[in-house]
C-alpha cells in the first residue's frame, strides 16, 4: 500500500544537531503533535543512547513512535511506514498537523518517496553473506557488488555494511538487481514542493558536540543500561558480534551507536575507555553519512544553527518558510 506525506512537516538532521528542543518549539508554534522519525526511538528500554525526549518534552508535546517495540523483536522499514500513516490519520482526525522529528535518513527517504519492498529478509542467506564478508572482507564483498549490481554499488559506501548485505541478499534471492527495483525511490520532489527542514551545523561544531552527547550518556549510565537490557535469566553478558542463543537486545537493537560498543566492552573486548572512543568514532561516521544522505535528496531545505541557538526564533522561521509551501 502506498502513502503520501509530502504535506506532512518534517524537521530532521544529523544526531546531536539539536532537533528536539527546536522540534518542540516548532510543534507549539504549529499546533502540531510529533511522530518520531528515529529507528531506534522505538525500542523500549533503549532510552539513553537514543537520547530519547524527556518526560518533559513529551507532556509538552505529544509524541508518537516511542517505546512501541521491544528491543528482542525486529522491526521493518515497511512496519514503520504503516505505522507512521496511521498515526498521521489519527493526528488529523483531532485537527491537529503531523511533525516528524528525527534522524533517520532511511525513514525520512520512504516516507518522501514510497517503499522498496524487495523480498523479505532471508536471514540464511543473510548469515551466509555476513560469514563471507567476515572471511573475505569488506572491499571484496563490496567488489562483488560492483560486478553484479554496479548501480546500487554507487549510492552505498563501500563500509555502509547493512545496505551491502541486503544489496547481495536481493540479488542471490531473486536474480536481480536490487537497483532495477529502487527507480522510483530515487524520483524525488523539488523542495519548495515540501516541507522539509534539515539543521545543520558546521563539522567542527557538530564534532564538539557529539563528544558531549556520548560523554553524558556514559554519565547518565549507558553500561548499566545496556548490562540491564542484556540480564536475561542470569545469562551471561555475550559479544557483540556474537548470536547469543537468549538474549533481550534483537538483530537491530545490537547494532545501534553506542550499545554495540557497550557489549563489546561488558564482553571484555575494549576498555572502558576504549568503548568511550570507539562511540565517538561511529557518532561522527554516522553523523557523515546521513549527512550525505540528506543532501542527496531533493526534497530538503537546510537550517543552519550556530551555538546555543533560540528555538523558539528557529522555530518560526521554519513555520513561516513551510506555511509558504
Amino acid at each position: 500500500m502506498t502513502h503520501t506525506f509530502h504535506d506532512c512537516w518534517f524537521l530532521t538532521g544529523a544526531t546531536a544537531v539539536g532537533k528536539t528542543g527546536i522540534g518542540i518549539a516548532l510543534a507549539q508554534r504549529l499546533g502540531a503533535e510529533i511522530i518520531s522519525l528515529d529507528s531506534m526511538a522505538i525500542y523500549r528500554g533503549m532510552d539513553i543512547g537514543t537520547a530519547k525526549p524527556s518526560a518533559a518534552q513529551r507532556n509538552a508535546v505529544p509524541h508518537h513512535l516511542i517505546d512501541i517495540v521491544d528491543p528482542a523483536d525486529e522491526y521493518s522499514v515497511a512496519q514503520y511506514v504503516e505505522a507512521a500513516a496511521a498515526t498521521v490519520a489519527d493526528i488529523r482526525a483531532r485537527g491537529k498537523e503531523p511533525l516528524f522529528v528525527g534522524g533517520t535518513p532511511l525513514y525520512l527517504k520512504s516516507l518522501l518517496r514510497g517503499l522498496f519492498e524487495g523480498p523479505p529478509a532471508d536471514w540464511q542467506l543473510r548469515r551466509e553473506i555476513e560469514q563471507e564478508l567476515a572471511h573475505v572482507g569488506q572491499q571484496a564483498l563490496y567488489d562483488r557488488l560492483t560486478q553484479v549490481d554496479p548501480v546500487a554499488a554507487s549510492h552505498i559506501h563501500p563500509h555502509d555494511t547493512r545496505r551491502l548485505i541486503r544489496a547481495l541478499e536481493v540479488f542471490r534471492a531473486i536474480g536481480e538487481p536490487i537497483s532495477h527495483q529502487q527507480l522510483q525511490f530515487e524520483e524525488g520532489r523539488p523542495a519548495d514542493e515540501c516541507r522539509v527542514f534539515v539543521l545543520r551545523r558546521r563539522r567542527e561544531e557538530l564534532h564538539a558536540r557529539i563528544e558531549g552527547r556520548v560523554e553524558a550518556m556514559i554519565d547518565a549510565g549507558l553500561v548499566d543500561e545496556v548490562r540491564r537490557l542484556v540480564a536475561t535469566g542470569g545469562s551471561p553478558v555475550v559479544s557483540a558480534t556474537a548470536e547469543p542463543a537468549v538474549a533481550t537486545l534483537g538483530r537491530t537493537a545490537r547494532q545501534a551507536v553506542g550499545y554495540r560498543e557497550a557489549l563489546a566492552y561488558l564482553a571484555g573486548e575494549c576498555n572502558h575507555d576504549e568503548m568511550i572512543a570507539r562511540i565517538k568514532a561511529r557518532t561522527r561516521r554516522f553523523a557523515k553519512r546521513q549527512g550525505t544522505w540528506f543532501r542527496s535528496l531533493s526534497e530538503c531545505r537546510f537550517v543552519d544553527v550556530v551555538g546555543d541557538v533560540d528555538a523558539d526564533a528557529v522555530a518560526e522561521a521554519i513555520a513561516v518558510e513551510g506555511q509558504g509551501t
